[in-house]
């Protein structure tokens, strides 16, 4: 099993306060034997005129190592390798990269980071680590 991120369990109270309701912790997709570990899988009823669920892997990342240039690039490679593989296997769920606020922050003055999201059509999380609460959706694709 994978370990958990920092923030791992923020982000699962932070979903659940959100109306989500977690189906695996982690998520596993195997892929031609090869298991991958997404950290989280959840999925919430629709209401109103529409029916069925909504159903969205998570990955939540804290970049709290020592280069944030070095995480990011990490993470980045992790997400489009975790997106090909549920295209192929699962379509209908929607990949999340959940970021802090505190790195949000970070993000929005690195022109970089932000160009690679907006280019990779990266849907992202942005939740509050503190308050265990969503803080903002951009779902890209």
């Amino acid at each position: 099993m994978p370990r958990k991120d920092l923030y791992h369990d923020e982000l699962v109270a932070a979903l659940i306060a959100d109306g989500w309701t977690i189906t695996d912790d982690p998520y596993p997709l195997n892929v031609d034997g090869t298991v991958l570990y997404i950290d989280v899988g959840a999925e919430r009823q629709l209401i109103g005129a529409q029916r069925g669920s909504e159903r969205i892997a998570v990955e939540v990342k804290s970049f709290a190592g020592p280069s944030t240039v070095n995480e990011f690039e990490k993470s980045l490679g992790q997400y489009l390798l975790y997106l090909i593989a549920l295209q192929e296997h699962e379509p209908s769920r929607t990949l999340f990269l959940a970021l802090p606020l505190a790195f949000d922050r970070v993000l929005r003055n690195h022109r970089l980071f932000s160009l690679a999201l907006q280019r990779h059509a990266i849907n992202t999380v942005i939740f509050d680590e503190e308050q265990q609460v969503i803080y903002r959706w951009d779902q890209r694709s």
